[in-house]
């Protein structure tokens, strides 16, 4: 017994400081502007203003936050900005989430029957997951606080404790109305393969519930279209049910999109770090990942293609407990500590994101002090209208818009503050596009120059 609490001991140890080196580094990564308005500003003014009691409608995307993704998670996240309004809680929830999922996995290595070492390398298998650290890094997404609760249910699944599973796939589902998807091929597994039926029904039946509630319902109802990302897969349909009901009766449309380098090459990515501990008596657990490899897959959207952003993580725990279950039945290439560790040591460095915080990360270096200068005059809540990168630094306030070289403002005159970079405008931006607001603005009596410096200007509205 107390050898277990000591080993539990080094890995809450682990968990902590992997907390600290994950909200380390977003949080420098938002210090060097290179979050940006979509999608680190929506989720920040909305939560701001739900703690403010207003609604969260998104002046980014025009619409409730509701209408983005159904996740209702960001209603108890508006409870720690009553303490203190700050993007930083997000960083520090993202964190904590990616780092606290280590626990879990340690559980169920332990409860599958891992030896001591063995279930200690799975620790580090998980945290230095390449995805793990490139999508804390890639502003914030409430989909990564679903990775510890997946793990959770299903260790309370094989314990037998209903009660927390139920509480864990209920705040899974809050988190974004995809996941409800993965909910539901969880319950499949859960009910053919681990012979656990209550709990694979449950979850089958509230993952295909809430799926039908958020993208029938309540999605339409808050943004008076479709989800946001069925535009991703038009030449599947232009709705959620058209999509499903042309991958149920022509397959054939499908067929060019599966086979295609692009897909052959990220599962190659995805699988690389954990392709050691993978083997067919161990294969039944990716059951719950089907569901986002198949959105992955079909996706006319390379984003969704990589180890960068944070659409793979509803299969990250499905990986794990395959590894787990390969170890469990003696196979897999690697079986002591020291290799495992290794080779996750290896994928890290190879595929990790760090590297940007030396090239990447530090191109607009040259304007940081200016830009933060300009950020510091700007002391009431009034409207905003500033560059894609600088927006989530001003987000707490009822309406801010980034500029978009595509999309030029009506009307300047109803923003309170237009702060502009001009020598790094953002992508959605131009440098011409940049100098002649700055024009524009100067021509504007009804706005002063109040700060320049670097090619950053700061005007404000004349009362």
């Amino acid at each position: 017994m107390r050898k277990k609490l000591n080993q539990l001991g080094s890995v809450g140890w682990i968990i902590g400081v992997s907390a600290l080196i994950l909200f380390g580094c977003s949080s420098l990564r938002h210090e060097l502007f290179q979050s940006t308005a979509f999608d680190l500003g929506i989720f920040d003014q909305a939560v701001y203003l739900i703690s403010q009691g207003q609604p969260p409608i998104s002046s980014f995307m025009g619409f409730h936050i509701l209408g983005d993704h159904a996740a209702w998670m960001f209603y108890p996240l508006a409870l720690l900005y009553k303490i203190y309004p700050s993007v930083y809680w997000l960083f520090a929830v993202q964190a904590a989430a990616l780092a606290l999922g280590a626990l879990p996995t340690w559980h169920l290595a332990r409860q599958a029957g891992l030896k001591e070492n063995q279930a200690i390398a799975i620790v580090f298998v998980y945290l230095l997951y390449p995805l793990v650290f490139n999508a804390n890094l890639f502003d914030f997404h409430p989909e990564v606080i679903a990775v510890p609760l997946l793990l959770a249910a299903v260790l309370a699944a094989r314990l037998g404790q209903l009660g927390w599973f139920c509480l864990s796939i209920f705040a899974v589902l809050g988190c974004k109305e995809v996941l409800s998807l993965t909910v539901a091929a969880m319950g499949v597994w859960l009910l053919l393969f681990e012979k656990r039926r209550l709990y694979g029904a449950i979850a089958l039946c509230a993952g295909i519930g809430w799926f039908i509630i958020a993208t029938q319902v309540i999605i339409p109802f808050f943004s008076g279209a479709e989800a946001g990302a069925v535009g991703r897969y038009s030449y599947l349909g232009n709705s959620v049910l058209g999509i499903a009901k042309n991958i149920v009766f022509q397959p054939g449309l499908i067929l060019g999109k599966v086979f295609s380098l692009d897909n052959l090459g990220y599962l190659l990515l995805l699988l690389a770090p954990v392709i050691w501990g993978l083997s067919p008596q161990g294969i039944k657990p990716l059951v719950g990942a089907i569901p986002c490899l198949a959105l992955n897959i079909l996706a006319d959207y390379q984003p969704q293609k990589d180890l960068v952003h944070q659409y793979s993580i509803p299969a990250l725990p499905f990986l794990l407990l395959a590894v787990i279950s390969s170890l469990a039945a003696g196979k897999g290439w690697l079986q002591n500590k020291r290799a495992i560790i290794l080779w996750s040591l290896v994928a890290f460095l190879s595929l990790a994101k760090f590297t940007h915080f030396g090239g990447k990360y530090l191109e607009s270096i040259d304007t940081w002090q200016a830009t933060k200068q300009a950020i510091a005059q700007i002391q009431t809540k009034g409207s905003v209208y500033t560059t894609a990168q600088i927006s989530p630094h001003l987000s707490n306030r009822k309406l801010i818009n980034y500029t978009n070289a595509d999309s030029p403002p009506t009307d300047l005159n109803a923003y309170n503050y237009v702060l502009l970079n001009v020598r790094h405008p953002s992508l959605s931006s131009s440098q011409e596009f940049a100098a002649s607001l700055v024009n524009q603005l100067k021509n504007n009596q009804e706005f002063q120059l109040k700060y320049q410096r670097d090619d950053v200007y700061l005007f404000v509205k004349l009362a």
